[in-house]
């Protein structure tokens, strides 16, 4: 373990502590291989999957490798727009729910920010388990700066993957914009799971995503 990981570890300690208290289950891995390994452990086969879109669970090799299990995938890639909302349907009946997330304070909050808000919507509500799977690159000390971090560093840099029209694209941070494609429509702060163990974070000790 590095000095950086061994930082990572310390910090990850009591992240996990005060995920517990907020009835969140927390977990910590020197690198993406052994994370994935435990995740997959973890899903019993033929269990009913979706994901977000996320650069995480992507850099990570966990796409790749949930798609060689046995699983039954919701897969909103797979599907026309006009497939998307009965997939999103589907989606809140799913066993598990994969994806990272935008911020994660020292105190154990998860910030995220949506543009239409699905992928937030399902992790306050509906599928039995929800992942997420976060670089310590996430990491801020507390809910002002995961606000500041989730508009100014993820939104920008989404932006450009996805070649979205607004000021973030072109500037490189938050104009506060009512674009057609804004993607900040919705700012969800989980500040605890409303059923104990539903939400499961599995921290990393690498820079993943955005």
């Amino acid at each position: 373990m590095t000095h950086k990981q061994a930082a990572f570890a310390s910090a990850a300690e009591s992240i996990i502590k005060n995920l517990e208290k907020r009835n969140m289950e927390g977990y910590f891995f020197e690198d993406s291989a052994s994370c994935i390994e435990a995740i997959i452990s973890s899903i019993p086969e033929n269990s009913i999957i979706s994901w977000g879109g996320s650069e995480t669970i992507k850099e990570s090799g966990l796409m790749d490798r949930i798609k060689k299990e046995n699983y039954s995938l919701l897969d909103r890639d797979a599907v026309p727009d006009e497939e998307k909302r009965k997939l999103y349907a589907q989606t809140m009946l799913a066993d598990y729910y994969l994806m990272s997330t935008n911020a994660i304070t020292l105190q154990g909050e998860l910030i995220n920010i949506d543009g239409r808000g699905n992928r937030v919507a399902f992790l306050t509500f509906g599928p039995e388990n929800v992942i997420v799977l976060a670089g310590m690159n996430k990491l801020v000390t507390d809910v002002e700066g995961g606000v500041k971090r989730t508009r100014n560093i993820a939104a920008p840099a989404n932006a450009k993957r996805l070649d979205k029209k607004t000021p973030c694209n072109a500037t490189g941070h938050c104009g506060d914009c009512f674009s057609n494609d804004c993607m900040c429509s919705q700012l969800v702060i989980t500040r605890r799971s409303g059923i104990k163990g539903r939400i499961k974070v599995y921290l990393i000790a690498e820079e993943l995503g955005y």
